[in-house]
């Protein structure tokens, strides 16, 4: 059973671009409707974030019904008359755009392989094959940074096939790095994009942690990762021009609010869903499970902030993924690679539905809104 768009329980918190409004509305959704709660104690996603409660504040607020949750859906799909017309936005602002990388086994495997074939998906599958033997299914139950993850790490580098990305895979030290600005990411409906230059590239489906400045975990969304492998393949260097570009940073719907009901717990055990469906008729799927995870979120959380390093926004962290799609699309070992005009659609029934559309990263709308811009749109409107 498909997961439907927006969890059919829990305390949500968007932002929407709203008709007439200059400056992006901080949205719940109650009764399946879309409400507006934007004030002057909460101008921002951020702010609610930073509070003590922010569940409970987002429960008690008040707030105007502006739109049927269903109109506000279907409102949100494409980017003509985009700043006219009601459509869901990334459900956060100010905060930092943080990703964790090489989480998962499958994953830790695949990065293993780009590193290895240069960039050349015709080499993957041979490649695939010879590192399995070597490292056979022992990494599952590896602890990072354990002795055991050390002495594999021995039998790697002797054999000739250790990797920066074993390093950060079963290594003591996790990578953590900046998938892109704050004000960057798109949201439900919106067009995801690809750098131009990409001839191999993947969706990355993740659960992404909002977290506030004090490291404390509040809630969670879906995102969408994107990824360009043959970029990142050549070389790990060139990891900003294979994860930050235009539109390559999807969340949403929603941010799910921490609560009784909904906790860390819940994400743990959480399946992600992945559905890749081209105007060519071609259809992928495939799944992600979070009890495969091999560093803890909250492990993950603390090596992103701290006394090292701080957000004073709050941030969101991708979790990375276990999925790394393999299945041949147009002909025999060429493996998996988007088309333009593919829909990706992320799932899980505690966060919801966020899809997206792909195209170039040069023919998405330009990134035009920042920080800047909504602090004086907020000035404007007497909410700061």
């Amino acid at each position: 059973m498909a997961s439907p768009v927006v969890p059919e329980e829990g305390i949500l918190l968007g932002r929407a671009s709203v008709p007439g409004v200059n400056h992006p509305a901080v949205v719940t959704v109650r009764d399946g409707a879309l409400y507006d709660i934007t004030s002057r104690v909460a101008p921002t996603v951020r702010d609610i974030c930073e509070m003590g409660d922010p569940a409970g504040y987002v429960l008690r607020a008040e707030g105007s019904r502006i739109w049927a949750l269903s109109d506000a859906l279907s409102s949100s799909w494409g980017t003509e008359g985009s700043y006219q017309r009601l459509r869901l936005l990334s459900p956060i602002d100010l905060q930092a755009i943080k990703a964790a990388g090489v989480t998962f086994v499958v994953s830790l495997l695949e990065r293993v392989i780009e590193e290895q074939a240069r960039g050349d998906k015709a080499k993957a599958d041979a490649l695939r094959g010879e590192i399995l033997s070597l490292i056979g299914t022992n990494l599952s139950e590896l602890v990072p940074g354990s002795d055991t993850a050390m002495k594999v790490k021995e039998t790697l580098i002797a054999r000739g096939v250790w990797s920066q990305y074993l390093e950060v895979g079963i290594g003591p030290d996790a990578e953590v790095f900046t998938k892109g600005q704050p004000m960057s990411s798109v949201g439900y409906g919106a067009d995801v994009g690809l750098h131009p230059m990409s001839s191999w590239n993947n969706p990355e489906p993740e659960v992404a942690l909002v977290v506030s400045s004090a490291g404390s975990i509040v809630g969670a969304t879906l995102g969408n990762d994107v990824n360009l492998r043959d970029v990142e393949g050549r070389s790990a260097l060139l990891l900003g021009k294979a994860k930050d570009n235009n539109a390559s940073a999807s969340l949403g719907p929603f941010i799910r609010l921490f609560d009784g009901r909904f906790t860390l717990e819940t994400i743990k055990a959480a399946d992600i869903a992945l559905n890749v469906t081209g105007e060519d008729g071609f259809v992928m799927e495939g799944k992600s499970s979070m009890s495969q995870i091999s560093r803890s979120p909250e492990s993950l959380v603390t090596a992103t902030v701290g006394r090292h390093h701080q957000y004073p926004d709050g941030f969101v962290l991708y979790l990375g993924t276990m999925f790394a799609p393999v299945q041949d699309r147009g002909g025999a070992g060429k493996g998996f690679t988007h088309k333009l005009g593919d829909v990706v659609s992320i799932s899980t029934p505690s966060l919801g539905t966020l899809s997206n559309r792909v195209r170039l990263s040069t023919e998405c709308p330009p990134w035009t809104y920042g920080t800047s811009h909504l602090l004086r749109d907020l000035g404007k409107a007497g909410l700061l």
